[in-house]
């Protein structure tokens, strides 16, 4: 099972509040004024530096960073879905084409899908999931 969480480094400064940053996705750097408005704003930055990496043809990092010190982070749940469909497509070596005649839809409808930038619907992004072989597991834990 794949999570999209990553630890995070939250650090007081001074007339600035809370600067977070994550050892394993550098682009993802924010600031909140405050620790829940720092956790928000750190979901976003985490979610739009990884929706990058496939726009930039590169994998996604993987979560290694560890330390007493660092707070993990979860991207936002259709962020998480929008990812697994994006991991999972370069996985299956397919064309977008196999993958639109999989799930019943144009091509055209298969490239929104797989667009980091657009926002897809959650059946759309599970629909794509179940055509690659795999299926979306949803989770609750305690909020931070």
């Amino acid at each position: 099972m794949r999570f999209y969480v990553y630890r995070a480094d939250f650090v007081h400064v001074a007339r600035r509040g809370l600067v977070v940053s994550f050892p394993d996705v550098p682009e993802a750097i924010t600031q909140g004024r405050g620790e829940a408005d720092a956790r928000a704003m750190a979901e976003e930055a985490l979610g739009l530096a990884l929706l990058s990496y496939p726009e930039r043809g590169l994998p996604l990092p993987k979560p290694r960073a560890s330390g007493k010190k660092l707070v993990p982070v979860a991207v936002a749940p259709d962020v998480a879905a929008k990812l697994a469909v994006l991991e999972s497509f370069v996985a299956a070596k397919i064309s977008k084409s196999e993958l639109a005649r999989r799930i019943g839809k144009d091509e055209k409808e298969v490239r929104r899908i797989l667009d980091p930038k657009h926002a897809t619907k959650l059946p759309a992004l599970t629909a794509a999931l179940r055509a690659l072989g795999k299926r979306l597991v949803v989770g609750v834990m305690e909020a931070a």
